[in-house]
């Protein structure tokens, strides 16, 4: 059985796998030039042979235990029916949904698969041509993540937008997520048919929910998607990403029922081996900042993570998405001091 699935299944391992997060990005030359080959980012997204491609180049550069899909989260939004573009040196903007109508207004879940499909045709490009021993990842946006960005029509620091309409109309919030939950649960199944071994649910904004509402739309939600897919697909595994979770990283695993809890560096790896690895696999959580300023800090991080969670089964990565500034040498510091102490 490949590495990561073995650690997902529960198995602690001499050397754990190891992949990272964005690992198919600009901090690599290669990605560059064939995104500029694509000419804009989501031309890349949609090209089937290009989105493999770049899937690719990490595996081929560090020979990295997964690759993950490249897509992007924001891609659902618009197989619903939202505006989606990408402004130069700004990032994502999308049409607003704000009302009742807005969220009635958006296509059935039926109808994401015919925007979706060069999505799917990547996934079976990868499930082909990857490596027999490196695990195949597919991924989705956490409908509260997604939500705040179709609330507001871009990311913002504090997800402010999102927060106002949940405050003050809770029953139209409620109703966009459950439309995203629902068509999520049909995006990642697609994905698995396709060819995807593993699937990421990715709450990055999961930190800003406190209370009830973390509950309410963090917790409850990855729950009904998990739930759902592994239904379709009983045996897939499935990891989980509430981001800045902090203490509501503890019990995540049990509450949703997934097999694998990636923690963030805002969070020390011996507090996550000692408070949510005695409930199964976490992942991390290396600071993405040591992909930038490497020397013998990287190492020596990096040896703190493996020492940490030696004692359960552990999927080594970032605590965030490596950046565009990251050296690819650093990168390669780290596989090595992973994999060869």
């Amino acid at each position: 059985m490949k590495l990561i699935l073995r650690a997902l299944a529960g198995e602690t391992l001499p050397t754990p796998p190891i992949w990272m997060m964005r690992q198919a990005g600009r901090y690599l030359p290669e990605y560059r030039a064939t995104r500029a080959q694509a000419g804009d980012f989501l031309s890349l997204c949609y090209n089937s042979e290009l989105a493999a491609e770049v899937t690719l180049q990490p595996i081929r550069r560090y020979g990295f235990d997964a690759a993950i899909l490249f897509a992007d989260i924001l891609l659902l939004p618009q197989a619903l029916g939202a505006d989606l573009w990408f402004e130069t040196g700004e990032g994502p903007r999308l049409s607003t949904i704000t009302t009742m109508a807005g969220v009635r207004g958006l296509k059935p879940k039926e109808a994401i698969h015919e925007t979706l499909g060069p999505i799917y045709e990547t996934v079976r490009i990868l499930a082909r041509e990857l490596p027999a021993e490196t695990t195949l990842i597919g991924f989705a946006g956490a409908p509260w993540t997604v939500a705040t960005y179709m609330i507001a029509g871009r990311g913002s620091k504090d997800q402010g937008a999102a927060h106002a309409l949940k405050a003050a109309d809770r029953a139209t919030f409620s109703a966009l997520i459950d439309v995203i939950t629902e068509a999520t649960i049909d995006y990642l199944s697609a994905q698995v048919q396709a060819g995807a071994e593993v699937v990421k649910l990715f709450d990055s904004w999961a930190g800003s929910l406190k209370g009830q509402d973390f509950q309410d739309f963090a917790v409850k939600p990855a729950a009904r998607i998990i739930r759902a897919v592994k239904a379709k697909h009983p045996g897939l595994p499935v990891i989980a990403f509430p981001r800045e979770a902090g203490a509501g990283y503890v019990g995540f695993a049990q509450a949703t029922e997934a097999d694998c809890v990636a923690v963030d560096n805002s969070v020390s790896p011996e507090w996550a081996a000692a408070q949510v690895q005695p409930s199964g696999c976490v992942q991390g959580n290396l600071s993405p900042t040591h992909m930038v300023t490497g020397g013998q800090e990287l190492i020596d991080a990096t040896r703190r993570v493996v020492e940490a969670f030696r004692g359960g089964p552990h999927i080594f990565n970032l605590g965030h998405g490596i950046t565009p500034d990251a050296s690819p040498d650093n990168v390669a510091r780290m596989v090595d001091a992973v994999r060869n102490g």
